[in-house]
């Protein structure tokens, strides 16, 4: 059991807290029209695509990094697996967003990645791709909808979550390889983390 206090993170390492959180049934959404200028999608990813808008959406600013540490092979298998779903938002001809829904076996679906590039932050893209995300899920025969952030991410993502009618289940600790020093990312990514060598 972890005691109550300071705990070191060795150099190197990165420590986040992370919160799972759960929507048990349907919730009721709130009409929200289409963005002006924006156009939903859905995506048959190839791995140039997928790469690409993870970054853009993700990496940069918020230290994404899980599927980076993929090989080709083991990212086209998530890719093409029947039983995951793509979507993005399209604006002036350019993918701006990344929506991808993974429907398991024991009648739950995980919203895996959800974001939005810069651009599209504030236009009002965000409840929309979410009521999408939200709308296709439910659509299954499932009885729960997942998902989870950490203190990495966002710091608008939780309370958006929230309001989009998630509650919060569990908090782990995840420590692990800072992406910056081992070749994942650049040093200028996720400049609200510090990099401790």
């Amino acid at each position: 059991m972890l005691e109550n206090g300071f705990h070191d993170v060795p150099q190197g390492k990165l420590a986040m807290v992370v919160t799972h959180l759960e929507m048990r049934s349907p919730m009721p959404l709130r009409d929200v029209p289409t963005p002006a200028g924006i156009t939903l999608r859905k995506v048959e990813p190839t791995l140039d695509w997928y790469r690409d808008i993870f970054d853009r959406v993700g990496s940069q600013d918020w230290l994404w990094y899980g599927r980076l540490k993929k090989s080709d092979a083991e990212l086209q298998a998530i890719l093409s697996a029947d039983d995951t779903v793509f979507y993005t938002l399209t604006k002036n001809g350019h993918d701006e967003a990344l929506l991808e829904l993974k429907f398991g076996e024991d009648q739950e679906c995980e919203l895996a990645y959800f974001g939005l590039t810069p651009g599209l932050i504030g236009t009002g893209a965000g409840r929309y791709l979410m009521n999408h995300a939200i709308h296709t899920a439910w659509a299954k025969p499932i009885s729960r909808l997942r998902l989870h952030t950490c203190t990495m991410d966002s710091p608008q993502a939780m309370a958006f979550y929230i309001r989009s009618g998630f509650t919060p289940y569990k908090r782990q600790i995840e420590i692990d390889d800072d992406p910056r020093l081992i070749g994942l990312l650049g040093n200028e990514a996720g400049p609200h983390v510090p990099i401790i060598a």
